[in-house]
């Protein structure tokens, strides 16, 4: 087929459609003439797809049908089925490609705040960074206990700060410096806190208030962090996808991860509101801990490895992200 004989033909046609979608209100006439040209576009779309694949013409008129279509149609209102898909599929999808970057950023971020614990806890001038003595003092005694205040509004900032952060992570990903920034100056604070309480013999209280939130808190940051380096490595590395088409790709699929983050720091921020601080024994705030924590590995390792075997990876449906030109390899 000769392509540019198919659109000199056809692009009347085309252009009259785009129009139509476009216009604020139609008359009876006008609205059977866009159904009318909305079938014959879809045929031409069809054709061009199967016989002369061209991207741009292809992303042109899927823009115009999609216009067209929800111009007849009305907008698209969300079902519940496109949110258990977003849960049972396109999130895990997203959670499980990034695992192993998920675990190497754990191991760095405890690596760090070991060493800032070690040195805090057993050189002078690692407690002295601390702050004065007094200040030490009254930190250990009383504002470390005193800042887990249970209650809704607790949970409730505790929610919007740590889904800021996750979304900042992911969001300022591609410059590769950010998660890594508030990666380093978290593990840095958490240990040098723990360092502190560890040298006032406290340890104990700052791991069982640390433990039962902090096991699923920390690995969302860590997940967002993650997610964020995946993005600038995919600026660095795009493998055989052209540059640009591989960053879409892949920010699109990770900020899947950005919201559902928050939906993980939610639960996260619940724990911290009303079990942290609670009278509960310890070793029952430990355990409802682990068992977030636990609940959030199963449901990323088996949802995610079937979704992923399935071809998904988070990203947005072809019908939302349009027709890209094919790449060999």
């Amino acid at each position: 087929m000769d392509l540019d004989a198919f659109t000199d033909v056809h692009r009347e046609q085309w252009d009259r459609l785009e129009v139509l979608t476009k216009q604020r209100s139609l008359d009876g006439a006008e609205a059977d003439e866009l159904v009318r040209l909305y079938q014959a576009v879809a045929t031409h779309l069809s054709t061009v797809r199967s016989v002369a694949p061209d991207p741009v013409l292809i992303t042109r008129l899927s823009d115009v049908l999609g216009r067209a279509r929800t111009r007849i149609a009305g907008a698209h209102e969300p079902a519940w089925r496109d949110v258990v898909r977003f849960l049972t599929v396109s999130l895990p999808a997203a959670l499980y490609r990034i695992r192993w970057w998920t675990h190497g950023v754990t191991f760095a971020f405890l690596v760090i705040a070991v060493v800032a614990g070690v040195w805090v806890a057993t050189t002078p001038e690692g407690l002295a960074a601390m702050g004065p003595p007094s200040q030490r003092e009254a930190y250990v005694e009383e504002a470390f206990e005193a800042y887990y205040d249970p209650g809704v509004q607790f949970a409730t900032v505790v929610w919007t700060n740590n889904a800021w952060i996750a979304a900042q992570c992911v969001g300022l990903g591609i410059t590769g410096i950010w998660p890594v920034y508030v990666l380093f100056q978290n593990a840095a604070m958490i240990g040098a806190t723990g360092g502190m309480m560890a040298a006032y013999d406290r340890l104990d209280v700052f791991l069982t208030l640390i433990a039962p939130h902090g096991l699923l808190e920390l690995t969302a940051i860590f997940v967002a962090g993650a997610a964020g380096l995946r993005i600038f490595w995919t600026v660095v590395d795009p493998g055989p996808r052209p540059r640009g088409r591989a960053v879409a790709e892949e920010a699109r699929a990770l900020f899947t991860v950005a919201i559902g983050l928050v939906l993980v720091l939610a639960v996260s921020g619940l724990v911290e509101g009303f079990v942290t601080g609670s009278g509960m024994a310890w070793w029952l705030k430990i355990i409802i801990g682990a068992i977030t924590l636990a609940g959030f590995w199963t449901y990323t390792i088996l949802l995610g490895r079937r979704a992923v075997a399935a071809g998904e990876t988070g990203d947005l449906s072809s019908d939302h992200t349009g027709d890209v030109a094919p790449v060999a390899g």
